[in-house]
Formats: structure tokens, sequence, C-alpha cells
């Protein structure tokens, strides 16, 4: 148990990340679609990382195909929609450090006492409150910093001011007065090669510009 415990707190540099996510609301209409879209067991959604560069892949059949790849060291992100009401679509945008500096004023974490161990990684309690466009979100985070790169697309609003990965994440939020719930979690790590093509800042061909 104790060579089990110590491989799993190595650093996780490069691989591929499974993540399940489900939702929580009283609002009916959003639980009729919520369900439409992820069934009783949740949505699954895959991250690959590799060096400062992450990517995640998203797919359900009513938003379509999904995906999201930051390059943090260049500061684009890549969205790429393949969504069967509007098509192939992909926006490339930049993060400038003035936009970095105006979310990091609408955002405050604080760390707190609790732990968890999720897949071998000791993960300590974060609290994370975001107030921003008229919109507040609240979270609770159980986060390791033995994943490298600490980027997600869940995280990278919160840029610096996040030190770690969440294996955990609990988001409370309301709009426009329905209150929702979302709930993150890993369910898999594998250490493996990925390629850099999955990583490519470039739109592929078919896709026009959103």
């Amino acid at each position: 148990m104790l060579s089990v415990t110590l491989s799993a707190q190595e650093k996780f540099t490069e691989g591929k990340i499974t993540m399940t996510q489900t939702f929580k609301t009283d609002n009916q209409q959003m639980k009729d679609i919520l369900q439409q879209m992820m069934g009783d067991e949740g949505m699954q959604t895959i991250s690959y990382v590799k060096g400062n560069k992450s990517r995640t892949d998203i797919s359900n059949p009513m938003s379509g195909d999904i995906v999201t790849i930051s390059d943090m060291e260049a500061k684009q992100v890549l969205m790429l929609m393949d969504s069967p009401m509007l098509g192939k679509k992909y926006s490339l945008t930049s993060i400038s450090k003035e936009e970095e500096e105006k979310i990091k004023d609408n955002i405050n974490i604080i760390e707190g006492t609790k732990t968890k161990t999720i897949l071998g990684y000791e993960c300590k309690e974060h609290t994370v409150t975001i107030d921003q466009d008229g919109v507040k979100m609240d979270m609770i985070m159980y986060i390791t910093d033995k994943i490298v790169p600490a980027v997600s697309q869940q995280t990278a609003m919160l840029g610096e001011k996040l030190k770690g990965f969440p294996m955990y994440m609990e988001m409370k939020m309301n709009q426009q007065g329905m209150a929702m719930t979302i709930i993150t979690e890993v369910t898999e790590l594998n250490k493996e090669t990925v390629s850099d093509d999955k990583f490519s800042m470039t739109p592929p061909d078919g896709y026009s510009k959103m």
C-alpha cells in the first residue's frame, strides 16, 4: 500500500485525464435539459496535458463536439465546435495581461483545512469565489500540486491564482434567479505520451470563424 501511494504522488506532467461532471438544480426545465445532455451517470470530459498545453474534449447529443485547446505560454485559447445547430465553428482568443489582471480582481481563493485522497493524490480544500459580469460563482475545490500543468478548461479563468490542479470541484452559481450546482471529479489518470498534433492552434479545414 505504501508503494502504491508513493507512486501515485509522483508528478503527472503528460497524459490523459478523465473527469465526470454532474449537475443539480431545482429548476424542472433545466433538469430535463441536463437529463437529455448527460443521462443518469453524468457527462464525461477527456483532457490531455503536456507541458504548458492542455486540451479538453466534450461530446453530447445537444451541443455536439466541443474541443478547447489552451497554450498558457502563448496565452492563447482555441475553441472548436461541431454543433448540430451551427455546424463547424472556431474561435481563437488571446489572453492579455490586462484581462488577466481584471480577472484576478474578481477572484478570491481561501485555503481550507480539509483534505481528500482521490486516486492516490492527497488534495487540499480551497474555497473560490468569482464575481464577474453580474454572475457570482462559489466553488469548493480539492487541489493537488502533483499535476503539472495546473490548467484545465474549468480552471483556466483562475490563472496563476490557483496553485494546483483540482481533482474535485463543486461549483454553485445563480443566473437569472436559477440556482445550479456543477460537480466535476477526476475519475481516471493515465500517464502516456500525447502527440503534439492534439495541441495545434490552427483551426482544421472545414471550420469557419465564430
